[in-house]
């Protein structure tokens, strides 16, 4: 087996930078709360979850505004944020771009009629606030967390 030069000792298949772990687990946690929306209890009102669009009345954890698209976004996101994890440059462009994605979420969210047809993921108030502190935290990651010196940054392991 070998061994990053840069960590003697570590497989060079296991070891992730601190940029691709923050990335898997951002990944991570978007999937969840994309599986989440599809369990009834969790996600309040399950009954009236529709496909997309205001009028879906299903909240997960009773206070974020869900529908079946909804959920496949977070579910996507996830994905994409797991498959990006595999590269130091990637995991960047993970955190950063997602975060600018979701702070123009949340400028398209106070901007919309929420009970209009643009409000087709559905969004409420509190996904509003929801999504900026993520662009905001997704933004602040990408840049502050960094490869220690000596670190490969176009490192590709898994």
């Amino acid at each position: 087996m070998s061994t990053s030069s840069a960590h003697p000792g570590m497989s060079a298949r296991t070891y992730r930078t601190p940029i691709q772990e923050t990335a898997l687990v951002a990944g991570a946690v978007f999937a969840l709360v994309g599986i989440l929306g599809f369990v009834p209890g969790i996600t309040t009102d399950y009954s009236q979850l529709s496909f997309a669009g205001h009028g879906s009345g299903a909240m997960l954890l009773g206070v974020f505004q869900v529908s079946v698209l909804h959920n496949i976004v977070h579910l996507l996101f996830g994905a994409a944020g797991l498959l990006m994890a595999r590269t130091v440059p990637l995991s960047r462009y993970f955190l950063i771009g997602g975060g600018i994605v979701y702070l123009i979420l949340s400028v398209y969210g106070l901007f919309i009629d929420q009970s209009g047809s643009a409000n087709f993921i559905p969004i409420n108030t509190a996904d509003n606030w929801l999504h900026l502190a993520l662009g905001v935290v997704l933004i602040v990651l990408g840049f502050a967390v960094t490869p220690r010196a000596g670190e490969n940054r176009g490192m590709s392991q898994m």
